[in-house]
C-alpha cells in the first residue's frame, strides 16, 4: 500500500515538470501575425492603414482652395464682328443712296436684323458662360435663365494650350483648349479669354504643381 502512493505521488511530480532542453516551449514569445486573405501581414497593412489615414489628417486634407482666376467672353473678342457689321451697315446706306429702286425700308429693316442677330450671339456668349480657376478644380458654368455648373479637377487636365487670329493678337485674346480625362469634358475650348497667355500659362503652372504635390503625398505614404 505504501509503495503504491510512492509511484503515484512520483507520477504526479514527473507530470508537473516542464520538459527541458530544444523541445521546450519558450515563454513570453508572440504568437506570430495571421496573414490576409491577399497574403499580406496583417501588421504591415495596419501600420500602412495609419500612416495613410494620420498624412490625410496633417496634410494633403487641410489644404484651403483658393481661387486664382475667373473669367469669360471677353467684349474685344468680338472686335472684329462689330467692325464687319459697321462696314456692311455703311455699304447698304450707300448702296440705297446710290439706287433709288432699292427702298430704304428694306435697307432699315436688314440693318437693324443685322445688328440684333451679332448682338444676340454676343449676349449668349458673355452672359451664358463663366470659368473659375481655384487651386484643386476649373469649373465652367453656361447657361443664362438655367445653369449648368461642371467641375474638372486640375490634376485630371493633361494639356493646355491656346491659339490666336490676327486681330485677337492685336487685342491679347484668345481660345484656351483644355484636354482633360474628365468624363463629361475630355476637351474644353474657352473662347474670347482676355491676355489668354497669361491664363493659359496659370492653369498649365497649376496643373503641375497639384500633381507634384500628389506624387510627394503618395512617395510620403
Amino acid at each position: 500500500m505504501i509503495d503504491d502512493q510512492d509511484d503515484r505521488r512520483g507520477a504526479e511530480a514527473f507530470a508537473g515538470t516542464e520538459p527541458e532542453g530544444p523541445m521546450a516551449p519558450r515563454k513570453n514569445e508572440p504568437a506570430p501575425r495571421a496573414a490576409g486573405p491577399d497574403g499580406v501581414d496583417e501588421s504591415a497593412r495596419e501600420r500602412f492603414d495609419q500612416r495613410v489615414k494620420s498624412s490625410r489628417e496633417g496634410g494633403l486634407e487641410e489644404e484651403s482652395e483658393e481661387t486664382l482666376w475667373q473669367g469669360g467672353y471677353s467684349p474685344k473678342a468680338m472686335v472684329g464682328t462689330w467692325i464687319l457689321c459697321l462696314l456692311l451697315t455703311v455699304a447698304a446706306i450707300v448702296a440705297t443712296v446710290m439706287v433709288p429702286e432699292l427702298p430704304w425700308l428694306v435697307t432699315l429693316i436688314a440693318v437693324v436684323v443685322l445688328w440684333a442677330i451679332v448682338a444676340s450671339v454676343y449676349a449668349a456668349r458673355r452672359l451664358g458662360v463663366h470659368y473659375q480657376l481655384t487651386t484643386q478644380r476649373f469649373i465652367h458654368q453656361t447657361g443664362i435663365l438655367s445653369r449648368r455648373t461642371d467641375r474638372i479637377e486640375v490634376i485630371d487636365i493633361n494639356d493646355v494650350s491656346y491659339e490666336q487670329g490676327p486681330v485677337q493678337r492685336m487685342f491679347g485674346i484668345g481660345s484656351i483648349r483644355i484636354d482633360s480625362s474628365d468624363r463629361s469634358h475630355p476637351v474644353l475650348t474657352m473662347r474670347g479669354i482676355s491676355d489668354v497667355h497669361r491664363v493659359a500659362g496659370l492653369v498649365d503652372d497649376i496643373r503641375r504643381k497639384e500633381r507634384r504635390r500628389r506624387s510627394l503625398h503618395i512617395e510620403s505614404i
